[in-house]
């Protein structure tokens, strides 16, 4: 029996888990009750060690950093969650980023979920991360989620209106998984013509 494709949700942030993992978690659990030609897989950076960037070839990081490029290598679809840390998006999610070869994201469908203290940021994570992901050949999801403190109570995701975005985003990175061929998406992303 051929194994499923993978949603992998990455949480970018190096901060114990709090409202942005709890979003997420309630993301994952909505598409693991409604798809069931998929699974999920959840990786958190404050739960996984994730070494310096420094050039070296993948093969000499140590495990856990390239168990978790494995994970985005092996995804069918990746939806990444980052907090706005001064302006941007955490250290360790573009550290991250910097290790993952070009093929890990490269015509892959990608979302992003980008959580700040008020609505005024809302625009610092995803115009970045567009930038990083579109480097790699990604094939972002239009439109992004951003969430604020407003959209939880009690650390648990309340918003009505957040939940039909984060599921909303899904739908898209589904839909971009099941009716395209990566391989008919050309040209290759400039990055990868040079590594």
């Amino acid at each position: 029996m051929a194994e499923l494709p993978c949603l992998l949700m990455l949480i970018g942030a190096a901060t114990p888990p709090g409202r942005l993992a709890a979003a997420i978690a309630a993301a994952a659990d909505a598409v693991c009750r409604d798809a069931t030609d998929l699974r999920v897989d959840v990786m958190n950076l404050a739960e996984t060690t994730i070494d310096i960037c420094d050039g070296r070839p993948l093969e000499r990081y140590g495990a856990d950093t390239r168990q978790a490029i494995n994970r985005i290598a092996a995804a069918a679809a990746v939806l990444i969650a980052a907090p706005v840390y001064r302006a941007s998006f955490p250290g360790v999610l573009k550290n991250l980023l910097d290790i993952a070869p070009v093929a890990a994201l490269q015509a892959k469908p990608v979302g992003i979920v980008a959580m700040g203290g008020s609505a005024h940021h809302y625009l610092a994570v995803d115009t970045q991360l567009r930038q990083v992901l579109g480097w790699f050949g990604a094939l972002v999801a239009p439109v992004g989620v951003y969430l604020t403190g407003a959209d939880f109570r009690d650390g648990a995701l309340a918003s009505e209106a957040a939940h039909n975005d984060l599921s909303a985003l899904v739908d898209t990175l589904l839909t971009l998984l099941r009716r395209l061929d990566p391989a008919a998406l050309g040209p290759i992303p400039l990055a990868a013509k040079f590594t």
